[in-house]
């Protein structure tokens, strides 16, 4: 499946703040976002431009689709389904976005950021309810199991993980077993569990044009 494979820290650095692409390293020194919060390119400077309604919509739907790892024409998919579900259609494709495997496995706490998490469902490390499941954007519902392959237990990356996610913090509409390392989803996401705040209603006036 095609996916952006460039630097992750030119997408910040495009939009102007931090999407937390990289995890955890998104809030050191490290970030080059606080080494040079310039836009990308040799001669890029910022100079208080006004951005046009159209440019405010677009930024807001690319923030959502860097984010969540999302190409454009995936991104479309979802929203024409959520589109087509009864309510509200930026809460619709939220909910769809979060319901979608990496960012399960990235919300558990089994990876630092959702491209790890993408890695780790496509090299099969995960089950759902006792089934490998190795597509990303594979869509939990509520009550599903999210486990370890038992032959996944077994690495050192797995050995480390029962250490480091002690004291993890999860969305309420997910519960983690810290002691097995098992997760389940107890509900279906609103937009009150959405971690990186969006403009929904901007996203649905893009693509109403």
């Amino acid at each position: 499946m095609a996916r952006y494979t460039g630097p992750s820290c030119r997408l910040c650095r495009y939009l102007g703040e931090k999407l937390m692409l990289k995890g955890e390293r998104c809030l050191t020194p490290k970030c080059s976002l606080e080494k040079r919060n310039a836009p990308p390119g040799k001669h890029s400077t910022r100079r208080g431009r006004k951005i046009s309604d159209r440019g405010l919509q677009l930024r807001e739907k690319q923030k959502a689709r860097f984010s969540y790892g999302v190409l454009e024409r995936q991104f479309r998919k979802f929203f024409a389904e959520a589109a087509r579900t009864s309510g509200a259609t930026g809460e619709n494709l939220f909910t769809l976005l979060e319901r979608r495997l990496d960012n399960v496995v990235y919300r558990l706490g089994f990876a630092d950021s959702r491209a790890q998490a993408r890695q780790i469902v496509r090299h099969g490390h995960i089950v759902i309810n006792s089934r490998k499941v190795d597509i990303p954007s594979y869509l939990v519902k509520a009550g599903d199991l999210v486990q370890w392959r038992e032959a996944s237990t077994k690495t050192e990356y797995y050995q480390k993980l029962t250490q480091s996610i002690k004291g993890r913090t999860t969305p309420n509409w997910l519960s983690l077993d810290e002691e097995k390392v098992t997760g389940r989803v107890l509900s279906l996401p609103g937009k009150e569990d959405i971690e990186t705040k969006f403009d929904g209603k901007a996203i649905v006036e893009y693509y109403s044009k």
